[in-house]
């Protein structure tokens, strides 16, 4: 990207202003100032030095040098800061190579607040994430262009997130900036994957039905309870949060022990989930409650507000009871500052639930989940191109 440079560029005005000073508005002085600031544009350009032209360039060498096929796949997460996760990140951009053997995969985070902290080494060495766009843009780029760009979304549910994964798509379809190749943007195909639970009749059971494969043997026992991020009520875009209460309606066809929870939906906290629990009688039967993150990563979420050792600051650690947090519910029902571990394990909750009870696994982490994943990538394959008539014509 260029800009032009603003003091060779002012002495050319000068100049031009001093021939039409002479000329008393000479229409030839006139164009000879047009002339003279024309030939200044052309040659005094510099590259402009900023966060974001860093950051374009970065992702576009990083895509020219990597390009092998006509065809790409743009793995989209929220993101994280956590090595487990860059972990797990990395065996599904692997996962996915393998699979989808005729094209480059590269991975982006649509989380600013993740992009910011991983480069800061927020708990691991400093690592280089980038938003969507600046992929796509890359992605046209003249030298890579390719033909077919396919959109996989690494959202658990169709909410917030996935929307955002929506826009820098139409974005890109509609040259928002206006500094791509119109004919490119015309001729290439694009493709979009739907979140691991688009679709409550086909997605929901089948997770549901994995999740059971991995876990029945605990479900038998114990109870088994999944935490999954959420939309607050404001930000429940298709009003997804509902995927939360029917997989766990789906994954309790299978054994009444399962619960999922969220950390940020309405009336589905983990106060919410255990109410549940003493509804179903399970609270008198002396049984464990293995956590387990619904999350595409076990981040930070995974780590503190579930595993964590978090409690209110006017609690004693090694003297609490269930009944002393229950008091300290807010006007939403929810205990704040308290993990699920620390919850559900306080003395006189009626469960045992620890650091022996944390099943600390994201849902990529899981070879039979992330298949599902990867079958919505095929099917966006197969399936039709994206449709973007309408938001490029207006109606």
């Amino acid at each position: 990207m260029k800009i032009k440079y603003f003091f060779m560029a002012m002495m050319a005005m000068l100049l031009a202003g001093a021939f039409v000073a002479c000329g008393d508005d000479d229409p030839k002085e006139i164009i000879k100032e047009v002339e003279v600031i024309k030939e200044v544009e052309k040659i005094v350009e510099v590259p402009v030095d900023n966060s974001w032209t860093r950051y374009q360039n970065a992702v576009t060498d990083n895509v020219k040098k990597s390009k092998k096929h006509d065809k790409v796949i743009l793995l989209v997460a929220f993101g994280s800061t956590w090595e487990q996760a860059y972990d797990a990140f990395d065996d599904a951009v692997g996962a996915y190579k393998d699979t989808f053997k005729d094209y480059d995969v590269f991975l982006s985070f649509s989380s600013a607040i993740c992009i910011n902290r991983a480069a800061a080494g927020e708990n691991v060495d400093p690592r280089n994430f980038y938003a969507p766009n600046f992929w796509l843009t890359a992605f046209a780029q003249e030298g890579v262009q390719y033909k077919e760009i396919v959109v996989q979304s690494l959202q658990v549910i169709p909410g917030e997130e996935y929307t955002r994964v929506i826009n820098y798509i139409k974005d890109f379809a509609n040259n928002a900036n206006g500094d791509l190749e119109d004919e490119y943007l015309a001729g290439v195909t694009l493709k979009l994957g739907v979140p691991l639970l688009q679709d409550e009749l086909v997605d929901v059971p089948a997770v549901a039905n994995e999740l059971h494969a991995l876990y029945k043997d605990k479900a038998a026992t114990d109870v088994v309870a999944f935490m999954g991020h959420g939309n607050p009520d404001a930000y429940d875009t298709y009003k997804a949060n509902v995927r939360y209460t029917q997989l766990e309606n789906a994954l309790q066809k299978l054994s009444p022990n399962y619960f999922v929870g969220t950390v940020d939906m309405m009336e589905n906290f983990k106060t919410h989930v255990y109410a549940r629990m003493k509804a179903a009688g399970l609270t008198t039967k002396n049984m464990k409650v293995y956590c387990h993150p619904l999350m595409s990563i076990d981040g930070d979420h995974g780590h503190n507000d579930m595993a964590g050792d978090d409690l209110p600051e006017d609690v004693d650690p090694d003297n609490y009871t269930f009944a002393e947090l229950q008091a300290m519910a807010n006007e939403e029902g929810e205990v704040e500052d308290t993990s699920w571990k620390m919850y559900f394990g306080a003395e006189g909750s009626g469960f045992t639930c620890n650091d022996d009870t944390m099943i600390e696994f994201g849902l990529l982490e899981l070879p039979t989940v992330r298949a599902v994943w990867m079958q919505h990538t095929a099917d966006a394959i197969e399936g039709e191109p994206l449709d973007y008539y309408h938001s490029k014509n207006p109606e």
